[in-house]
C-alpha cells in the first residue's frame, strides 16, 4: 500500500507577455511545475529568495562574515564563500582523486 500525494490547485496571475510566451508550451502545469521546482532549488537559503536579510538574520551573517569571505572563482568565474579557517582550498572544478 502506497502513500497517495494529495494536489492542491494553486492559480495566479501573470502579465500578458507571459501569458503569450506560455501558449506554445504543450504542458503549461507540467513547465510551470519543474520551473518553480528549479527555482526554489537555487534560491539562497538565508534570505529564500527575497533578496533581503530580516535584522536577525544580518547579525546571523555579520558573524559568519568574520571568518568567511566571497570570492570569485578563477575557472568559473562565479562568487562563493570561502572559510578563512580552511587549510586546504579545493575547487568544486577539481575532479575527485585531484589535489
Amino acid at each position: 500500500m502506497g502513500t497517495a500525494h494529495k494536489s492542491e490547485v494553486i492559480s495566479f496571475k501573470v502579465h500578458e507577455s507571459l501569458r503569450e510566451a506560455l501558449e506554445g508550451i504543450p504542458n503549461r502545469s507540467d513547465f510551470i511545475r519543474n520551473a518553480v521546482v528549479a527555482a526554489l532549488d537555487s534560491s539562497c537559503p538565508l534570505c529564500k529568495g527575497t533578496g533581503v536579510l530580516s535584522p536577525q538574520q544580518k547579525v546571523h551573517w555579520d558573524k559568519f562574515a568574520q571568518e568567511h569571505t566571497i570570492e570569485e572563482c578563477r575557472q568559473c568565474h562565479e562568487f562563493h564563500l570561502v572559510c578563512d579557517n580552511s587549510t586546504r582550498r579545493r575547487s568544486v572544478h577539481q575532479t575527485r582523486g585531484r589535489k
